[in-house]
């Protein structure tokens, strides 16, 4: 099990293949991910590698976390992340991931939080067809229509379809396809939309159902160790 990468939502296009088509693409940037600690079976009772991104003021970074940067090597970082890796798969400390961790063709697991739209009604939140436009429907064309039951159950059931908050919550996209890679500039193109708002931060894994690609680069694919 390898490690996965954070990248930052550009926003997206659109690409052409071989036979003309165009393909619609989300472009996600790697900036600056890197290793800034490791989580051991003996000292923390599993495996895993906790990656940074981005950049954060030193007067914004907690004194903890200045110190766990400092002792890493790294500049502090605006956002961290842990993966569950096997031991096999620990990635030295300071190192940082390059786009040609994944490959064009290999299928990704993308995490990220949706956009948020606040109150919405049924419609909207939930796909509902609405009331009719006619026979003594006034007013009320938009509304969920009927909540519940007579008096069994007497009750509105929990989980009921209604209007309410819609949007900003953590949600995973499997099996997007990895168009291209841009090691140079560190982008990574894929097919399709991602969750996520322009700028935000994704977490980008190996396809859980579809598994690594066996020439995938392990435990990673490095540029270069922080100096």
């Amino acid at each position: 099990m390898r490690s996965g990468v954070i990248a930052q939502k550009v926003g997206m296009t659109r690409v052409y293949n071989d036979a003309g088509e165009h393909v619609p693409v989300t472009v996600l940037r790697l900036d600056g991910c890197q290793v800034v600690a490791h989580r051991t079976e003996d000292k923390n009772g599993y495996t895993a590698v906790q990656l940074g991104a981005g950049r954060s003021k030193v007067k914004n970074t907690s004194k903890a976390l200045r110190g766990q940067f400092a002792a890493a090597s790294v500049e502090p970082k605006a956002k961290l992340v842990e993966f569950r890796v096997s031991a096999d798969n620990l990635i030295e400390i300071g190192a940082e991931l390059s786009a040609s961790h994944f490959l064009a063709g290999q299928l990704v697991d993308v995490t990220g939080t949706t956009i948020g739209k606040g109150f919405a009604g049924a419609i909207k939140r939930h796909n509902f067809g609405g009331l009719r436009a006619t026979h003594g429907v006034s007013v009320s064309h938009r509304s969920h229509g009927s909540t519940g039951s007579n008096q069994d159950p007497g009750r509105v059931w929990k989980g009921k379809r209604m209007a309410g908050h819609m949007g900003q919550t953590r949600v995973t996209t499997q099996n997007l396809e990895v168009v291209s890679t841009d090691e140079d500039r560190g982008l990574i193109l894929v097919k399709g939309a991602v969750p996520g708002s322009k700028g935000a931060w994704i977490v980008v894994r190996d396809a859980i159902k579809s598994g690594t690609p066996a020439d995938a680069p392990r435990p990673a694919a490095v540029r270069a160790a922080a100096k």
